[in-house]
């Protein structure tokens, strides 16, 4: 399974994705300028953290119209699994893949610290290795971070299931519903604020992210080895 890290100028958690996939799953993985404009060769995108062109306009704004997000639309519209993380969700959303929009965080004040989340949704090919309703310790690091749908969104995220995480026992940033992930309609985009590459190893303090990697390569290798 080959995956693609897009570096947009100002990504800062790019090498921490890189290093997930590569140390984590052992699979083969590349940085992606984001002035490339053909990622048929790679079997899952992910949209690292950071601050992409300076979170000028809005944050994800101007990284939503890099060449590299179009090949990232055909990705998604193709299946194949898309991870948006921190910025790169902010971008998703920006780009129209995700629904809703992000907001400056309720107290206006960067959050940077392990957080409790809840597993909403445990049947999508991120989440699979996780149990439903498990409560999982990831790490945040974010000013705008605060999701936003309007209410007749949020019933059909809802009803849908398409709420794949959740904060448990607080809300850091004024989230609506608590929100924390969200997925596509189709189950292969998925955008979520707190950093699982930043909790891969026990020597990060905590190990629950590796999972989510994990979930990928088994539904990647079910769905696209044996099809």
């Amino acid at each position: 399974m080959k995956f693609a890290v897009v570096v947009f100028p100002g990504s800062n958690c790019d090498i921490d994705c890189y290093k997930a996939v590569d140390q984590v799953l052992g699979e083969p993985v590349e940085y992606v300028w984001h002035t490339q404009s053909d990622l048929s060769g790679y079997d899952c995108i992910i949209l690292p953290g950071g601050f992409s062109y300076g979170d000028y306009l809005r944050s994800g704004a101007i990284a939503r119209f890099a060449p590299a997000m179009e090949a990232v639309r055909q990705a998604a519209e193709e299946g194949k699994p898309v991870l948006g993380i921190c910025n790169g969700f902010q971008i998703l959303l920006e780009s129209g893949l995700l629904p809703g929009a992000m907001l400056h965080n309720k107290r206006l004040k960067f959050h940077c610290e392990t957080v409790p989340l809840r597993v909403e949704n445990n049947r999508t090919m991120f989440t699979r290795q996780y149990e439903e309703g498990e409560i999982i310790r990831i790490p945040i690091a974010h000013g705008e971070g605060n999701y936003y749908c309007d209410e007749a969104t949020l019933k059909r995220l809802q009803a849908e299931n398409r709420i794949v995480f959740r904060y448990a026992d607080r809300n850091p940033n004024g989230s609506v519903d608590n929100i924390a992930g969200v997925v596509n309609e189709r189950g292969n985009v998925l955008g979520m604020m707190p950093h699982p590459e930043r909790a891969v190893l026990s020597l990060l303090g905590s190990e629950d992210g590796r999972r989510l990697f994990t979930s990928l390569l088994q539904s990647w290798r079910e769905s696209y080895v044996t099809a």
